[in-house]
């Protein structure tokens, strides 16, 4: 096996278990129970931003997924996952986990995606 198809399925395991996550948190947020309404309260976010974020979350997961535009998904995954962090730190919570899933996101990217590996600055 050679070492670039060995570096192509890790990144592919960080970009699943990254979206695995965002999946999960939209599927909570689509079905709406009890512990996402109270969630979403102590965060500072009304009812009403359920179904949208949900459906943010779900579009961008699908780009980052298609290979063509997995560059432009993990962007717009970034950003949303700015917000995220934003809101967190806005009520003295831990962000570490937004950090990790980032670094899954574009780590997975970085892997399987040999153009990424052209531009970042990464040398041997």
């Amino acid at each position: 096996m050679s070492k670039s198809s060995t570096g192509s399925k890790l990144g592919w395991v960080f970009t699943i278990l990254a979206a695995a996550v965002f999946c999960m948190s939209a599927s909570m947020k689509f079905m709406g129970g009890a512990q996402t309404l109270d969630m979403m309260g102590h965060l500072g976010w009304q009812q009403s931003a359920l179904v949208p974020l949900a459906i943010l979350e779900t579009f961008c997961v699908l780009l980052y997924l298609i290979p063509k535009v997995s560059v432009l998904g993990a962007i717009i995954l970034t950003g949303f996952l700015g917000g995220a962090v934003a809101t967190h730190l806005r009520i003295g919570e831990a962000v570490y986990m937004h950090v990790v899933i980032g670094l899954f996101i574009w780590g997975g990217l970085y892997l399987r995606e040999p153009r990424l590996r052209e531009i970042l600055p990464f040398r041997k």
